[in-house]
């Protein structure tokens, strides 16, 4: 049972890196700011789960502290991003 759980974290974390490939392709050659927001955004959420898979692997929690320091990280940015592409001007 435990090699098939290895095997399914191993073929999501694989699925994981190919979106983030995706995702930064997305950054790169977006139409306009809101896709690349939101692209942004995207590689974050996929760098929490990948910090998440890799805290099952190691079975270490450390990885689970800093995949919540950067969810919070990732949040405030979020919103003074759209803030900015909305007002332009910061605060």
């Amino acid at each position: 049972m435990e090699i098939l759980l290895l095997i399914v974290l191993y073929i999501s974390l694989i699925v994981h890196i190919g979106l983030i490939g995706i995702s930064v392709w997305r950054v790169w050659r977006g139409e306009n700011v809101i896709d690349r927001l939101m692209g942004a955004d995207l590689i974050s959420t996929l760098t929490v789960c990948i910090l998440l898979l890799i805290a099952l692997f190691e079975k270490n929690s450390i990885f689970i502290d800093v995949a919540i320091g950067l969810v919070a990280l990732s949040f405030v940015s979020t919103i003074a991003l759209a803030k900015y592409v909305a007002d332009e001007q910061m605060f």
